[in-house]
């Protein structure tokens, strides 16, 4: 299944391989969800006067029914961040553990229900 991925740099050229990147790891993230709908990036790296030194900030949001997984990475303490993949990186892996959590709990949401479907009543405690 495919969703649209909509890719946004702020401050900065569109570079190509960063973005066939991106497209990757965000495509990845339908191993852990088949219910995506869309999502979007923003890649951003501050002005130059900025008190962050230069350090990539990646916005990533995505979409499932009923809800929106949006993880911003921006560490002014994390000298890594200095490199945009790394930034990428860091988002793509919240967004992984943030989008996990999300199915886990659809899933024990949805299980009581069809128990009580297939078995009839539910059992007094």
């Amino acid at each position: 299944m495919s969703f649209p991925i909509q890719v946004t740099f702020r401050h900065m050229p569109r570079s190509a391989p960063f973005e066939t990147r991106v497209r990757e790891l965000v495509r990845r993230l339908e191993r852990f969800s088949t219910r995506i709908t869309s999502s979007h990036v923003v890649v951003e790296k501050p002005h130059q006067s900025s008190a962050q030194g230069g350090l990539f900030t990646v916005h990533l949001s995505v979409c499932v029914p009923g809800n929106v997984i949006v993880v911003q990475r921006s560490h002014s303490a994390d000298a890594d961040h200095s490199n945009a993949y790394i930034a990428l990186r860091d988002a793509y892996s919240a967004a992984k553990r943030s989008l996990k959590d999300c199915e886990k709990t659809l899933r024990a949401k949805v299980r009581p229900q069809t128990e009580r479907s297939a078995g009839g009543e539910a059992p007094a405690h």
